[in-house]
């Protein structure tokens, strides 16, 4: 099973640094979902870390291949989303997917070693699938998605993914790949990853149905606006049965309570917030009104950032440049490793 580890605490020198893979689909800006699920773990990941941020736009394609060119256009604004929350790019490599080549060639060769049926078992494939409607008309992208992935983390031989909950299947399959092609080579070819949790649960959507999701519509971009954010959260979903604020509430699966688990910093007022609303006596929009500004305090520094970084186009696309130009040495060095192992020809 995966072994799902707390974030590191210790920092470690340059030489001795583990290294850590993670990334995000080019389908549009980061969200909420994404700083409580792993930016921040990122961000800390920096000073113990060797970092790489991978932008998936060949992985987007798998369920965006009718808008090709709005792949192509969020790698710049991902790049921005990144820098505004306090991704350093002289100490973490951020590079684009499509740019790297060995990553497609790995993934052929992972092709051959898992089977289309333990695909299709992938439990976080299953609900992606069931969620878009696809049924047996899923794409033969989509389906080898985990595939792709594990290429992805095998090609940095990244040890450290920080995920969210909903991904430990993917790393599990990951490791199961790893696994095979070690025994086939007879030999530790590759190293296997472990998922890096953040300390905050799975974020729902503002609608109460299932996670926070870009393709949903019921997301909160870290560059909302004040207004954005305020709509959002009195569109959020409580407690239906909370009809009147002198009525008891239920605090579990109340998506306010859940955000503001995952972004208040005042732990003691919101377990008060809790206590009362349970007994009844406190209502919906006075528990909105703190969230609402602890959002608004919350992603104002994020959203200048990114405003003022958006102001020089030549910014995100250097950041990208160059740092793509850095992991195509890394990962074609581990695709001619594995090529190697596998008895293949070098050119």
């Amino acid at each position: 099973m995966t072994n799902a580890d707390s974030m590191p605490a210790i920092p470690t020198t340059d030489a001795v640094r583990p290294v850590a893979l993670t990334g995000d689909r080019a389908t549009g800006p980061l969200h909420l979902g994404h700083y409580a699920g792993s930016l921040r773990t990122r961000v800390a990941l920096q000073d113990t870390h060797r970092q790489y941020l991978l932008i998936a736009d060949m992985q987007a394609l798998t369920d965006t291949m009718h808008d090709p060119a709005k792949v192509g256009r969020m790698a710049d604004e991902i790049v921005l989303d990144y820098l505004a929350v306090g991704i350093d790019p002289d100490r973490t490599t951020i590079c684009l997917q499509s740019a790297l080549p060995a990553l497609a060639e790995l993934t052929m060769l992972y092709l051959n070693l898992v089977s289309v049926a333990r695909l299709e078992r992938n439990p976080t494939v299953k609900e992606e699938i069931g969620l878009r409607g696809f049924g047996r008309a899923v794409p033969a992208g989509f389906l080898c998605y985990p595939v792709s992935q594990a290429a992805d983390i095998t090609a940095f031989r990244a040890t450290a993914v920080p995920v969210g909950s909903d991904q430990l299947p993917m790393i599990e399959q990951t490791n199961e790949i790893v696994r095979s092609l070690n025994r086939l080579c007879g030999t530790a070819v590759l190293p296997e990853a472990r998922a890096v949790l953040s300390g905050a649960a799975r974020l729902p959507g503002i609608d109460g149905t299932g996670k926070m999701s870009k393709s949903r519509g019921n997301a909160i971009a870290l560059s909302a606006s004040p207004d954005a954010i305020s709509q959002a959260v009195r569109a959020m979903f409580t407690d239906p049965a909370h009809i009147r604020a002198e009525d008891p509430g239920r605090v579990d699966g109340n998506v306010v309570f859940s955000y503001l688990d995952a972004f208040d910093p005042d732990a003691d007022l919101v377990a008060d917030l809790k206590d009362r609303y349970r007994r009844g006596g406190l209502g919906d929009s006075t528990v909105k009104r703190r969230l609402d500004e602890v959002l608004q305090e919350a992603l104002r520094p994020i959203r200048e950032r990114r405003k003022a970084l958006a102001a020089d186009p030549a910014i995100p696309a250097g950041v990208l440049a160059r740092g793509t130009q850095d992991a195509r040495q890394v990962t074609g060095a581990v695709a001619r490793d594995v090529r190697r192992a596998l008895g293949l020809r070098l050119t």
